[in-house]
């Protein structure tokens, strides 16, 4: 079991509509260089498409890294990350 501060967090961008696809595809250029200057501990961001109107970016930061990722990106929705690094 993981030590509570020892989590990754999954964070999400949202984004709807029928460029949602290509919107999210853009953001998620700006959170790999995000990612770079500001290395991150962890270098995992990636895209999921659910339909052709519901698309995200998300990266995933460690928990210690969360509250000024978060005060700076602004993500609409976050969860705890339990896939591979």
């Amino acid at each position: 079991m993981e030590k509570l501060l020892d989590r990754k967090i999954k964070i999400i961008w949202d984004f709807r509509g029928p460029t949602a696809s290509h919107t999210a595809e853009h953001y998620l250029k700006h959170l790999k260089e995000f990612a770079e200057v500001e290395e991150l501990k962890y270098d995992l961001e990636g895209l999921e498409h659910f339909s052709p109107t519901h698309s995200i970016a998300y990266l995933v930061v460690d928990e210690m890294e969360l509250k000024e990722v978060r005060s700076i990106l602004k993500p609409h929705r976050g969860q705890v990350y339990s896939g591979k690094i």
